[in-house]
């Protein structure tokens, strides 16, 4: 029976950015707490970088629309606002990647 070895390399893709970026978001939230609904905020950026979420990419446009309202509403920091526009732009581009049928 073969051992299982750690590949020497790895290859970076878009949802690797993806998920960097929702990372981002979420300590910025965390650092951020006490603004109004930021609870919220952090449980819905949890769901959205779940596991089940990352295989259906589809559920993750809603959430982060849910998101970015709740942080509006909240007056979230500039830096949480500014989060969110980064996943938008990078959910933007994985969604123009997946439409012409490129690998993720």
């Amino acid at each position: 029976m073969p051992f299982f070895t750690e590949p020497d390399h790895y290859e970076k893709t878009i949802l690797s950015d993806l998920q960097g970026a929702w990372e981002v978001l979420r300590a910025a939230v965390v650092d951020h707490a006490g603004f109004p609904g930021w609870e919220r905020v952090l449980f819905h950026t949890d769901e959205a970088m779940s596991w089940e979420t990352v295989r259906h990419l589809e559920r993750m446009e809603p959430l982060l629309l849910l998101i970015r309202n709740l942080a509006a509403q909240g007056e979230a920091p500039a830096e949480i606002l500014q989060a969110i526009e980064e996943i938008a732009e990078i959910l933007e581009e994985v969604q123009s990647d997946v439409k012409r049928g490129q690998s993720l």
